[in-house]
């Protein structure tokens, strides 16, 4: 089986910890050239110097910019990608806050979309012409089981995920030609900052502890434990991986089986 990323270079969303980091650390030890993006220099340079070098010629960097400005975020990337062709794009963005769909003003809503949709948008669309031109692309983007069964107290989350996910499969039918495959990967209870904010959050809604919370959600999981950011890391680098090249317009969960559906 090929998984080889020598040669390759990728650009990781908000790889600066949690799930992006370890994303950015399974993909650098099958050689590929990294470079993280996110907002926190200190954070940054503490990933960067995680990230194994396997091979003399990798090398490995980090853009710092904030998806709050897009307009910052479109000058760095797009030098960025003036200078050198990306293979590889992990879309990944902290998730939006919790609470109720009907709780949240337009104003707070159309800011999740921005950050959750068209920076994801605006980043396929400048490294899609470097993908086109190499004759290789992987697009994976992190998303949710949410897609599949909307999730208590997740109504942003709920509703601008599946639309990210109509957006990948449409890209995966018009980039496929190329050889540029577009996949979401949906992640269940991982064990990062993200989750502790979701039980807190219903821990104080329901006068709940949140280890008691913790406890009834690992009982709705088949393997009984939440997941490592390591084993979605797992995930992303299989498909970002030649291996699997014939993989496209998918949806996966890596949820230890808590998804129902199919």
């Amino acid at each position: 089986m090929d998984l080889s990323l020598i040669n390759r270079n990728a650009l990781v969303c908000g790889s600066s910890k949690g799930i992006g980091k370890a994303i950015a650390v399974e993909l650098a030890s099958l050689g590929a050239n990294v470079t993280l993006l996110a907002r926190s220099r200190d954070l940054m340079q503490e990933a960067l110097h995680a990230l194994p070098r396997i091979h003399p010629g990798q090398d490995h960097d980090y853009l710092m910019a904030d998806y709050e400005d897009r307009a910052d975020l479109h000058k760095k990337v797009n030098a960025l990608t003036s200078a050198r062709h990306f293979h590889i794009l992990v879309n990944n963005t902290g998730g939006p806050p919790t609470g109720q769909l009907l709780d949240f003003p337009v104003d707070k809503i159309e800011e999740s979309f921005r950050k959750l949709f068209l920076i994801n948008h605006e980043l396929v669309q400048l490294v899609v012409p470097g993908m086109k031109s190499e004759g290789y692309g992987r697009i994976i983007n992190i998303t949710s089981t949410s897609v599949k069964e909307p999730l208590a107290d997740l109504g942003l989350s709920n509703s601008l995920r599946a639309a990210v996910s109509n957006w990948a499969k449409t890209l995966a039918n018009e980039l496929g030609p190329y050889q540029i495959t577009v996949n979401n990967v949906m992640p269940g209870y991982t064990l990062t900052e993200r989750l502790q904010e979701i039980f807190d959050f219903r821990a104080k809604k329901l006068n709940a502890t949140r280890e008691s919370l913790e406890q009834k959600a690992i009982e709705e999981i088949p393997l009984k434990r939440f997941g490592q950011p390591r084993e979605i890391a797992a995930a992303v680098a299989f498909l970002a991986s030649p291996a699997a090249s014939y993989i496209n317009g998918i949806n996966l969960a890596v949820d230890g089986g808590r998804t129902k559906s199919l």
